[in-house]
């Protein structure tokens, strides 16, 4: 009996039995093809990719299914070994513990360390953006641990290789998934909601890092833009993907991958004057014999502001894409489907399907990319496009008291888990630090005030800790108490990969929470979750920079009490653990109050003094 699964609506599911896979065999991969005993649904047997016909040395997808009719029948007592190994491996990994104390500051120096390698490395395949560990290594930027990496410059060159690179659609704005090589020039087209949050955020902190390269503001100006333009329900809600392929026309029997944002040359020398085409060949790597297949990806060649020249002939390939000017497309419905794609009237290119679903763990990401950005760069307009996706979230995701993981077309479905829970109660709690200084004057008026997300992140949390906190081990389940009774075991997450493992950002948000409420039990809570994980993050701190980033969060929170007016300077600077809160009642002459956990620093009374307070809060051994 075939049953498919779609690991976005259950990616418990696919954990479970992707673990199984490695374990069978030693490593995983998609699409995953695995085989239950019909009885307690144990995996026995597994792979990946198989062909209808023997290929590419692997056997037939029609002989695998005769030899594992022929082991099934004939090899009983095999068969029974195999599922007691299996299920025993999958219980004893369920169980992973630790002990907080040994959660030092050699291991975080550690992580921080093997971090930073993963994204300095420059010399293998494909190229991810790998935000997880982009983010811990940008962390890690404002200590002066002896390391053989300069971090700041690791990072910057990240951001460089996103801005300026070929993943970045710089006609239109977003970012593919990854590139098909080490220099970063050929996307695989596609576009995921959940890297271009993540990639949002991470470009707004590394501006407020102090590296204010101007090619980083435009990235993120143009993904906002692309994504109210086709990835914006009206309901306000964010869609889930664009596809990487699509139809030259609408006679074409299949699509083509990139079909919609790559150029010919003799298409450049078209629609362009001689001007235009030279200054984008001065910019890009635009040539004749092109960089894919003949044809051009615009990957910059220099970082900087680009010229009037450039941004023209920019205009005029966005023109041909969409059939209007940036200025004049402001929405672009989505095609849902290829029949939908080929049949509609466009009036510039086909394009690419878009995946519409409401993923709430994705979404998560987006609102707190723009909540980032909207503080470092005081924009309000950011801030109220995370307001709608947020509040269509809380206004349509709960049913019978219950949150859920999906909508498709405004019917929500499938109970939330961990991911959807923790990215969420981040997300809240980026709109409460978000909207302390930029939902007020004018603004207030049609923006929540910073109280009314803080509150719904207590609520969301409250939740998130009844149905998936483990009493017994410590951290959150990937499903809830009340719908993982057809799961072999119960999983927590805590590695990362695209994006971050729910404990991480968990673990890191129960530390806000203690803060800002302020509530020791959160506190505990985030020790009891570091302390179930801490062997994985002695052992294995490449795998879980989340968890790393939460270590941060524990080890060096901080709170900062001033006054609105200060606050609206200090947040748009990298201060990557604290929080802040508004104070209307400071005495006489202080300026602020520096808070460290439960103890607080003496009351700041010039803006120097709480500027040195405030770093040496945050850097603190």
């Amino acid at each position: 009996l075939p049953v498919k699964v779609d690991r976005e609506e259950r990616p418990d599911i696919d954990s479970i039995y992707m673990q199984a896979l490695q374990m069978m065999i030693g490593q995983g991969g998609w699409p995953l093809n695995i085989f239950l005993t019909p009885d307690e649904l144990i995996p026995f047997y597994g792979g990946t990719y198989f062909p209808v016909e023997p290929r590419y040395g692997r056997p037939g997808f029609l002989e695998v299914l005769q030899a594992i009719r022929r082991f099934y029948d004939t090899e009983k007592g095999k068969l029974q070994t195999f599922k007691e190994e299996i299920l025993s491996n999958l219980q004893q990994s369920a169980m992973l513990s630790g002990n907080a104390a040994e959660l030092n500051r050699e291991i975080f120096q550690k992580g921080l360390e093997l971090n930073t390698g993963i994204i300095a490395a420059r010399d293998y395949g494909p190229s991810f953006p790998m935000m997880p560990y982009a983010e811990l290594a940008l962390r890690g930027t404002r200590f002066n641990f002896e390391s053989k990496h300069d971090s700041k410059q690791v990072c910057t060159q990240r951001g460089l290789d996103l801005a300026l690179g070929g993943i970045y659609d710089r006609v239109a704005g977003g970012f593919h998934r990854y590139t098909v090589d080490a220099t970063w020039t050929v996307p695989h087209f596609e576009k995921m909601l959940y890297d271009n949050g993540q990639i949002v955020e991470y470009l707004a902190n590394l501006w407020s890092a102090g590296v204010r390269e101007p090619a980083f503001e435009s990235a993120i100006a143009g993904t906002v833009a692309w994504l109210k333009r086709e990835m914006t329900a009206p309901e306000g809600y964010f869609y889930a993907a664009q596809d990487a392929d699509s139809f030259n026309t609408s006679e074409d029997a299949e699509p083509e991958e990139g079909a919609f944002y790559v150029w010919t040359y003799t298409e450049l020398e078209q629609l362009l004057t001689a001007e235009e085409l030279l200054a984008i060949q001065e910019q890009f790597t635009v040539t004749r014999s092109g960089n894919f297949e003949g044809k051009n990806v615009l990957q910059r060649r220099h970082p900087g502001k680009l010229n009037a020249t450039v941004e023209t002939a920019l205009a005029k390939l966005f023109a041909v894409r969409y059939g209007g000017n940036p200025d004049t497309v402001k929405t672009f419905p989505p095609a849902r489907n290829n029949q939908e794609a080929k049949n509609n009237s466009w009036p510039g290119r086909i394009p690419a399907v878009t995946d519409t679903k409401t993923i709430v763990a994705w979404n998560s990401l987006m609102i707190s990319g723009l909540a980032r950005a909207a503080a470092v760069f005081g924009n309000v307009e950011y801030l109220a496009l995370a307001v709608k996706a947020a509040n269509f979230i809380l206004d349509n995701q709960w049913e019978n008291g219950r949150f859920q993981r999906l909508n498709y077309d405004g019917k929500s479905a499938v109970p939330a888990q961990s991911e959807d829970y923790a990215l969420f109660v981040k997300a809240l709690l980026d709109l409460h630090q978000a909207s302390l200084t930029l939902a007020t004057g004018e603004a207030a008026q049609q923006l929540p005030n910073s109280e009314f997300w803080l509150t719904k992140a207590v609520e969301v949390q409250a939740e998130f800790d009844e149905f998936l906190w483990s009493d017994e081990l410590g951290g959150y389940y990937n499903t809830a108490s009340d719908a993982s009774g057809d799961l072999l075991v119960r999983e927590r997450s805590y590695t990362d990969n695209a994006t971050p493992a729910a404990n991480g950002i968990a673990i890191a948000s129960l530390v806000r929470l203690a803060l800002l409420v302020p509530n020791l039990e959160y506190l505990d809570r985030a020790e009891r979750g570091l302390q179930a994980f801490s062997s994985i993050v002695r052992d294995s701190p490449q795998a879980c920079p989340s968890l790393i980033s939460a270590l941060d969060w524990y080890r060096h929170s901080t709170l900062i009490r001033t006054s609105i007016d200060r606050i609206s300077e200090l947040i748009s600077q990298y201060y990557p653990t604290a929080v802040f809160q508004i104070e209307t009642d400071l005495p006489e002459g202080v300026v602020g109050l520096v808070c460290e956990c439960l103890t607080c620093k003496e009351p700041a009374k010039t803006q120097e003094r709480l500027l040195a307070e405030i770093w040496q809060s945050q850097t603190r051994i």
